[in-house]
């Protein structure tokens, strides 16, 4: 009889989901989202940051950028319905999810004015430029 019970709950969707989440909080399951779903590529050159960052079937409106003290936040917040009927139209089964989602990026001495953004195939490319550096390194400050 013990095991029955503990089949049950094995079985049941809810207690399944609990238990994975309680007993292993890093691993992920399909009811969140987590930062492997924003799999990222960086590339530096001598005047911006270019990021590529997989999103696909997330709309644009639910994604945040802010780019605050030398960090890029990236957040996403995505929630999905969906709903099964039988014939007479009646609903036999009523899913909903939601995840978010968010990373940040170390990326000193942007030119905040000039990023800029969008998605294309399910990618978000961002351009970060770079501020423009002094061509007199020596540190002296002329007095007016």
């Amino acid at each position: 009889m013990t095991n029955e019970v503990m089949n049950r709950f094995a079985m049941d969707p809810f207690f399944d989901r609990l238990a994975r989440r309680f007993f292993s909080p890093i691993e992920g399951d399909n009811d969140t989202m987590n930062l492997g779903d924003l799999k990222t590529d960086i590339k530096e050159t001598d005047k911006d940051y270019e990021l590529k960052v997989d999103v696909p079937g997330i709309d644009k409106k639910n994604i945040h950028l802010a780019y605050d003290n030398g960090d890029l936040a990236l957040n996403v917040d995505q929630a999905q319905a969906s709903e099964k009927k039988d014939e007479q139209g009646r609903v036999i089964a009523s899913e909903r999810s939601h995840g978010v989602m968010s990373r940040t990026y170390e990326l000193p001495g942007v030119d905040r004015d000039h990023i800029s953004a969008e998605i294309d195939n399910g990618v978000l490319n961002i351009t970060l430029p770079k501020m423009a550096e002094s061509d007199d390194h020596s540190g002296q400050i002329e007095i007016q």
